[in-house]
Formats: C-alpha cells, sequence, structure tokens
C-alpha cells in the first residue's frame, strides 16, 4: 500500500498538470458512476491526507481516492491511449492530450522499489492519468470528506504538529509498533515508515504506547516529516544513513536502502544481529532484537 510520501507526491503532481482548469473524466470500466458530476468541471487542487487523496471539484464535489493494496496510476503526455485492462477513471487535459507526447509516452509507477526514479514526465508535461484497482473512487460530499478528516490522526506531511497523536499514544497499553501503523493515531505512516523510524529511535516496538516519553515522540515525529518528504521526491524511501551502509558513497543501493524493513534473517547493519519479524496489526513487523532491546525498567 502507498504510505503518505507517495500520495502527497500524486497530489502535488496533478495539481500541477490539471489544478485550476476544466477537466475531462471517465470510466471505462463502468464502476465509477459519479463521473457525470465532476467532467468538465474545473479542478481546484488534489489534497493529500495520510492514505487518501481528494480531488477539489467544488462545493459537494470532492472526488476520494483511496488506492488501498492494489491500486495505481499511470501518467503519460500526448493523446489518450487505448483503454487496456479494468479501467477504473481517467483524467485529462483537453488541450495537452493534443500535443505531441513526450519520450516514454507514459509511465506506471507499480512497486516502489522496482522504481529507479527515473523516467518520471514533469509535472506539466502531464496529459492523462489513469487509475487502476483503488479501494475507492467516488465522489463525497463535504461532508463525507469533513467526516473522513475527523477520524485520520495528524499528518506530518501536511505540517500538523504531533500533539494529538502523542495523546493518544500516551493514553494507550497497545504497542508502539500497533499505534503507529493506526491512521486515526498518525495519519500517512504505514508498514515501511513504521519498522525504520522505530529502528531509527531505538525503540523496541512491543513497548506500550503509555511508557514512550513525550520527547521520543516527538524526535519520532519530526524525523517522519523528513524521511517522507524526502520520499516525495522519487518515490525511493531510503532511510539508512550512509556510514551505516555497506556502500557508504553515492546513492544507496537497493539492498541498503532500510534497516529493517524486509531484511528479516539479514544481518543488522548496525550490529550485525539478525533481523526478526512476526505479525504486529495485520502487517508484518521487522526489528533488531539488539539495536531495539526491550526496555526491562
Amino acid at each position: 500500500m502507498p504510505e503518505g510520501n507517495e500520495i502527497h507526491r500524486w497530489a502535488e503532481r496533478q495539481t500541477a498538470a490539471f489544478g485550476g482548469r476544466p477537466v475531462r473524466v471517465d470510466g471505462p470500466q463502468g464502476r465509477f458512476t459519479d463521473v457525470t458530476v465532476i467532467d468538465g468541471r474545473k479542478l481546484a487542487r488534489v489534497m493529500a491526507v495520510g492514505k487518501h487523496l481528494g480531488y477539489d471539484f467544488g462545493k459537494d464535489r470532492i472526488l476520494h481516492v483511496h488506492l488501498g493494496l492494489q491500486g495505481d496510476f499511470t501518467e503519460g503526455s500526448g493523446p489518450l491511449p487505448a483503454v487496456r485492462g479494468a479501467l477504473r477513471m481517467r483524467m485529462w487535459n483537453a488541450r495537452a492530450v493534443k500535443r505531441v507526447a513526450e519520450p516514454g509516452v507514459s509511465k506506471r509507477h507499480g512497486w516502489y522499489s522496482e522504481d529507479d526514479g527515473s523516467g518520471h514526465l514533469a509535472p506539466e508535461k502531464i496529459a492523462w492519468v489513469e487509475l487502476r484497482g483503488p479501494m475507492d473512487c467516488s465522489v463525497f460530499t463535504q461532508q463525507m470528506w469533513e467526516r473522513l478528516l475527523e477520524r485520520l490522526g495528524p499528518d506530518p506531511l501536511n505540517g500538523d504538529g504531533p500533539e494529538k497523536a502523542i495523546a493518544k499514544i500516551g493514553k494507550s497499553r497497545k504497542a508502539i509498533g500497533a499505534l503507529l501503523m493506526d491512521q486515526s493515531v498518525a495519519a500517512g505512516i504505514g508498514n515501511i515508515y513504521r519498522a525504520e523510524l522505530l529502528f531509527r529511535a531505538k525503540l523496541n516496538p512491543f513497548t506500550p504506547g503509555s511508557r514512550v516519553t513525550e520527547k521520543l515522540l516527538r524526535s519520532i515525529w519530526k524525523d517522519a516529516r523528513t524521511l517522507m518528504k524526502a520520499g516525495m521526491v522519487d518515490r525511493r524511501i531510503v532511510t539508512t544513513k550512509p556510514a551505516d551502509r555497506p556502500h557508504r558513497k553515492g546513492m544507496a543501493l537497493k539492498e541498503e536502502a532500510h534497516y529493517v524493513y524486509r531484511r528479516q534473517g539479514r544481518p543488522c547493519f548496525v550490529c550485525g544481529t539478525k533481523i526478526l519479524t512476526e505479525v504486529m496489526a495485520g502487517r508484518n513487523l521487522f526489528w533488531c532484537p539488539i539495536c531495539q532491546a526491550a526496555d526491562t525498567k
């Protein structure tokens, strides 16, 4: 599932491509039944909150997109391509699709770790986007959108402070590793950032939230904002420090971009201990039993 960095990246790119002008929208698959409500209307902006996108077409016309586990966008320049596969929604700039396509007509992002950040169109060159496999693609009223926002916790990438998250965590006996995955606690933090933020904080993921100090939580929040903003640049989520990587110079290699995420059974870059894994909050958790040893006090 895309994490907050990628959702905010989509919002920035699509606002640059379509914001402030009328756009055409259709739903070739037939499952997007609200298309007539927004087709041809001016798109004011694309909003990102946690893992949710909101396309502002005016009062009671907010297109809500949640990519879920399978959803993904394809973007391109030039004329609209032929409809292929289960295409839920297309959005395009009527003038831009008449232009000659840029080299590399389209790019489907797919799984982030297979994307090296190269070959992406400049946002202003995007003429169309296609959406496949989302959990939700429907038009919200303003009230529905506001109810969604009320359910979500603060978002590090929206400049929100950590106070609400700290208050919830401080009252909970749940493991901090589970709390960070709860979107009502912190919006946008997913499985990758959960594992990596806890490692960088040297915090055991099984520690009850009520035992984590406010100082440490504020440090984790600051780290989340920095790492997630960096992940907006080219989709790569790099959390390791150069001094801890086997190759200390140049860009992080794919296999050394993370400290613990999906590195189960491999040696920790810092202490050499094998990384462990088990399911927590419905997703695989990864941690180092030495660098993140449980506090026995």
